[in-house]
């Protein structure tokens, strides 16, 4: 019997992101078991990649009921998307323990996302599953999609020398660098680029950080000087 054939495993789940997204924080015992699917996921993606990972053989190889699974992850999107937010948050545990040399910030981010593609260059398979998954996301899947997108920024925040209150345009170029890095890394997955494209096209994006940071610490004389002359009193 498959899984769609066998609804009494399915729980009923509220309808919506937002109710997800409120759930209350998990205890002990869950985190575990939770921890367990996202390792059972991993092992199944590195060995065949997005087809690989159904949810019946995560229940099995994570030694939890399929009805459990589902409690957790309505979805195998919503699985291997979690899983990329797992990933990186192990990478920036390692990264915090090993942080980035480059001189400038636009050099440590730059090393530092480079340093991540290395990790998923080692595991082409789970690289390309979680990427897949993140392009079929809808809005169903948003509480996760975000997940990985303030765990990217918090990686990127820390390379940059961790801005406590980033300005607006700080936030912005983040949020082109996080672009630019998810869109080289479907590149890359897809054969359509090189790694070494790749390093050139993250170097160049990082140097807006640069410019960033030149552009808040001269705002007051620049607004200065574009202020036109006085005509009269």
């Amino acid at each position: 019997m498959t899984e769609a054939d066998d609804p009494a495993t399915e729980p009923e789940l509220p309808d919506g992101p937002a109710h997800r997204a409120a759930a209350p924080p998990l205890t002990e015992r869950q985190r575990e078991r939770r921890a367990r699917i996202l390792r059972a996921t991993a092992q199944l993606a590195c060995r065949g990649g997005f087809e690989a990972v159904q949810m019946r053989e995560v229940a099995e190889t994570s030694q939890v009921a399929l009805g459990t699974l589902y409690r957790y992850f309505p979805s195998k999107v919503h699985l291997l998307v979690a899983t990329m937010h797992d990933q990186l948050e192990r990478l920036h545990a390692t990264l915090r323990k090993s942080p980035p040399t480059g001189e400038t910030a636009a050099d440590r981010v730059a090393q530092t996302l480079m340093r991540a593609f290395g990790a998923l260059q080692r595991e082409p398979r789970l690289a390309e599953a979680m990427a897949r998954a993140l392009t079929f996301a809808d809005r169903s899947v948003s509480p996760e999609v975000d997940q990985v997108s303030r765990q990217t920024t918090a990686i990127i925040l820390d390379a940059m020398g961790g801005p406590a209150d980033p300005t607006p345009e700080q936030q912005s170029t983040v949020r082109v660098i996080e672009h630019t890095w998810l869109s080289t890394l479907i590149t890359w997955l897809a054969g359509r680029t090189s790694l070494a494209q790749v390093r050139v096209d993250i170097e160049t994006v990082c140097r807006l950080i640069d410019l960033t940071e030149t552009g808040t610490a001269t705002t007051g004389r620049g607004e200065e000087a574009e202020r036109p002359p006085s005509s009269g009193p």
